[in-house]
């Protein structure tokens, strides 16, 4: 089994089905997403493919996703 941690080159995670969201803007900035066979879940900047990905446990990625739907992090986005 491969050996997953954070920081770790994104083409080493030959199995991930890379996605982003439909929001994403035309300039490629934003971020993708990928389920991993163990349950957790990379993220890698969609400009530097082959860059670093993080990943994160499945608990981690869904207490994200609902702090982002309750607007937890509002304040983070320029107004507008």
């Amino acid at each position: 089994m491969q050996h997953v941690s954070n920081g770790m080159p994104a083409t080493e995670l030959a199995e991930a089905v890379w996605r982003k969201s439909h929001h994403s803007n035309p300039e490629g900035n934003c971020v993708e997403l990928a389920a991993l066979p163990d349950g957790s879940v990379a993220v890698r900047n969609s400009r530097h493919p082959q860059g670093p990905a993080l990943v994160y446990t499945s608990a981690e990625i869904s207490a994200f996703v609902r702090g982002v739907k309750d607007g937890d992090f509002d304040g983070l986005l320029p107004a507008g």
